[in-house]
């Protein structure tokens, strides 16, 4: 369940940030089920601490079709470059590809110390604007 709620983290973070700049949704690079995080009891846990609007254009591409269209766009090249992040550095052997909302949020209860690292994270975002 780490990759969930660190997901969930994030999340918050982009949705704080997303009001404070006056944004009306989110836009991820997320395609359903390529990725245990990414199922639909995954995608609903991880959406749970949102209230805007979260746009998933990839949502129903296989990853063949999101190459291609990386490829095209000139971003594949950066994409594919190796970088430990922590999903790959966190990796679970067996991840959860059914998480229950109730756990995960009985577990977030117990990290209560997060929410100091989430209010820092809001604070020192860098807006880049394309």
């Amino acid at each position: 369940l780490f990759t969930i709620i660190m997901r969930r983290y994030m999340m918050k973070i982009a949705c704080r940030v997303a009001r404070q700049n006056e944004c009306e949704a989110l836009v991820t690079g997320e395609s359903v089920g390529q990725v245990a995080s990414q199922t639909m009891q995954g995608i609903y846990a991880i959406n749970a601490v949102c209230n805007m609007p979260v746009l998933r254009p990839l949502a129903g591409m296989d990853k063949q079709e999101i190459i291609n269209i990386g490829t095209k766009i000139g971003t594949y090249d950066i994409s594919i470059r190796p970088y430990e992040d922590c999903c790959t550095i966190f990796v679970a052997k067996h991840p959860q590809i059914k998480p229950r909302l109730n756990v995960i949020e009985r577990i977030e209860r117990k990290l209560t110390d997060l929410d100091k690292y989430l209010e820092e994270a809001v604070e020192n975002a860098e807006i880049i604007e394309l």
